[in-house]
């Protein structure tokens, strides 16, 4: 297939962008470059035949209108948005434009290719999404696709009002439209501002490691390699109109997560005293969701899909990858926000 790819030169964008080139997919990305694109996330795949970069804002529609009609994609898959909460507390205005007004404008753009080209079956409208949407659990119980939504945070907000607007040109317009919901990422290439890289990059220069609150709030941990995997699958077998979430089936506390990091660095790389020494507890976010989980039957019954990679095989993968790439994250460390406590209320 051709693909239509936003947000390719970001964390998850770039990682499905250069599995489905390795699938034989052609691709199309479509990126703004904002503070946390880089090419350099997609430099392996950037002479790959059937690979093109666009530089284009998901809410400019002109430029929308041309890329469709330059390059007739098969599918979109939409990946493009501003996904982390503590800048979305600083800045909710950038979060509302872009995952909400930046998505509209890509749904018009795609319901008038796919007319064009005479509503073809085949089309694909495929919107990645969130867990966040469903809000906070307690000690018990899992996300299902049929979860209420509840979002917390302006970025889960306009997260839900994305996911609404994609169910509306399905039913309204016909548009054939795909939807999947993810728990949090992590992995290669993922920008040094989100808890994983923060840890493995304070660890290394000796600075503190801040962990909100007493580090108590739970997350399902899932590798980018197998959530690109998992799009994909979705993409090729995926029930139009349904709705797919998909979890590393991974869940920890973020203190135990910090800690797990912490050992792999004393193997990797040793200091005079154990990193876990440098853990210093900071105030909490405002509105932090205790627990996400997700319930993965739906993924594993209907596609036979599940994640290849265990936390702590993950988490050893990606220590080694930022050991091992340094001038990549070097590279990053002077972007707007990087190293700065954000989302302070």
């Amino acid at each position: 297939m051709k693909l239509l790819i936003t947000g390719g030169a970001g964390f998850i964008g770039s990682a499905v962008v250069r599995q489905a080139i390795a699938a034989g997919h052609s691709v199309v990305n479509v990126d703004a470059l904002t503070y946390a694109a880089c090419l350099d996330n997609v430099a392996q795949v950037a002479d790959a035949p059937g690979y093109t970069f666009e530089h284009a804002d998901i809410r400019d529609s002109a430029a929308m209108d041309r890329v469709f009609a330059a390059h007739t994609p098969d599918a979109v898959m939409h990946l493009a948005a501003e996904s982390h909460v503590d800048r979305s507390i600083d800045g909710p205005g950038a979060f509302l434009e872009t995952n909400i007004m930046g998505t509209y404008t890509l749904l018009q753009a795609a319901r008038t290719h796919w007319e064009t080209q005479g509503r073809p079956d085949t089309f694909r409208f495929h919107h990645i999404s969130t867990d966040e949407v469903f809000g906070s659990l307690g000690p018990k119980g899992q996300f299902t696709e049929d979860t209420a939504y509840d979002p917390r945070s302006p970025y889960s907000a306009s997260k839900a009002a994305s996911d609404h607007l994609v169910r509306a040109w399905g039913e309204t317009y016909g548009l054939p439209v795909i939807l999947t919901n993810c728990s949090n990422n992590y992995g290669p290439f993922h920008f040094p501002e989100k808890l994983v890289p923060v840890v493995i990059l304070n660890a290394l220069a000796g600075d503190a490691i801040p962990v909100y609150g007493q580090g108590e709030n739970v997350r399902d941990w899932l590798f980018v390699e197998d959530h690109a995997d998992a799009l994909l699958t979705v993409l090729e077998k995926g029930q139009l109109g349904r709705s797919y979430n998909i979890g590393g089936e991974n869940e920890a506390r973020n203190i135990d997560l910090v800690h797990m990091i912490c050992a792999i660095l004393d193997r990797l790389r040793p200091r005079d005293t154990p990193h876990a020494d440098l853990i210093t507890f900071v105030a909490d976010r405002p509105g932090h969701d205790q627990r996400y989980a997700i319930d993965p039957t739906r993924m594993q019954t209907e596609l036979g899909w599940r994640p290849s990679v265990t936390l702590e095989q993950g988490l050893e993968r990606t220590v080694r990858w930022y050991l091992d790439n340094e001038s990549w994250w070097r590279a990053l460390q002077n972007r707007d926000g990087v190293g700065k406590r954000l989302g302070a209320g």
